[in-house]
């Protein structure tokens, strides 16, 4: 049977989503009711539950009349799409995937939803429950530091990056974290300045509503690591935390204190962190698009191992007819390969 949980129903939502093993924060209800407010669309939980299987997957409901290239062309409340909530999700399945994917699929046809983006979780390996109903897309690769001790973080440094962690101590750099109004406001400020520098498209400006649901509605779940020189902060980044995993979720740095390395340094000492309150795992992430650019090679410099793990994403279409229809409603589309190629 498969039953569909609102935002409004978060104590269920997350009762459910805490009853599997390898669940993680993305599919917690505060998680993804930020990035409602932040105007990604209505967060849904699916469940399904039968005598020898269960599933869930979460998604951000889109109005497709409300995207701009359709206003006044769609009537709104007509026709949907589904996104992964900012971050990761899939389909999180125990037993046999084809009755789970059988039953959300007609749930999709009956209630008008066109097609659905899925960035599948690198840590969880999570697509393997989707590659029967969805065209799953190899984008990238991604790094994870393993936590397992002290020694086993500082070993799976390079030797540049050490270096640079000394320097950054050397220079009287403190790392501290916490939790406070103060401290998100003033993340906030170093974050826009750092997106303002790397040229980030308007979606990656978040406003103080979006920080405040973060502080609020994870409590035990999210917190700011920041570096302090000469009592003031100059670099600083929101972590991510639930069920012994650890996730680099958003960072910026004030460009003229670069030089000393803090990101270095802040990484190094939330991994101590992390190990040391039993954490098994920090996911960084990847490059920009999956690629293999500064960014990765940044992160690449906390783990020797070649075990990196693959970003999947997945594509589905649910009604082809209609999705071609919104599609042709384009005049002009750019060349690319986005899905779904009416949002180009």
């Amino acid at each position: 049977m498969l039953s569909v949980y609102s935002i409004e129903q978060n104590e269920q939502w997350d009762t459910i989503v805490r009853s599997f093993p390898n669940y993680d924060v993305y599919y917690l209800s505060g998680y993804v009711k930020a990035f409602k407010i932040h105007g990604d669309g209505e967060p849904l939980l699916f469940f399904y539950e039968d005598r020898e299987t269960r599933g869930i997957n979460v998604v951000m409901k889109r109005d497709i009349a409300m995207d701009s290239h359709f206003i006044g062309k769609l009537t709104q409340g007509q026709f949907f799409d589904f996104s992964t909530p900012y971050g990761y999700g899939g389909w999180l399945i125990e037993g046999a995937s084809d009755e789970v994917l059988c039953a959300y699929e007609k749930w999709c046809e009956k209630n008008n939803v066109i097609s659905e983006i899925v960035r599948f979780h690198p840590v969880l390996e999570n697509y393997v429950f989707s590659v029967s109903d969805y065209e799953i897309v190899c984008l990238g690769k991604t790094v994870t530091i393993d936590l397992a001790s002290p020694e086993t973080i500082w070993n799976n440094l390079t030797s540049k990056n050490r270096n640079m962690i000394r320097k950054a101590k050397k220079s009287g750099i403190e790392i501290y974290n916490g939790r406070y109004p103060e401290i998100f406001d003033i993340f906030q400020n170093i974050y826009n300045e750092t997106m303002k520098r790397d040229q980030a498209r308007t979606y990656y400006f978040f406003e103080e509503k979006f920080y405040n649901s973060i502080l609020k509605d994870l409590p035990q779940n999210a917190q700011v690591f920041y570096a302090v020189l000469d009592d003031q902060v100059i670099a600083a980044s929101i972590f991510l935390t639930a069920n012994c995993k650890m996730n680099y979720h958003l960072s910026g740095s004030l460009k003229e204190y670069s030089h000393y390395a803090p990101s270095n340094l802040l990484l190094y000492k939330a991994s101590l962190w992390g190990s040391a309150n039993g954490y098994r795992t920090l996911y960084l992430g990847g490059g920009v698009g999956g690629g293999e650019d500064s960014l990765f090679a940044f992160k690449k410099s906390f783990s020797r191992q070649d075990d990196l793990k693959n970003f999947y994403i997945g594509k589905k279409t649910f009604n082809q007819e209609k999705y071609d229809e919104i599609v042709n409603m384009r005049l002009v589309l750019p060349e690319s390969g986005f899905f779904p190629k009416y949002r180009a």
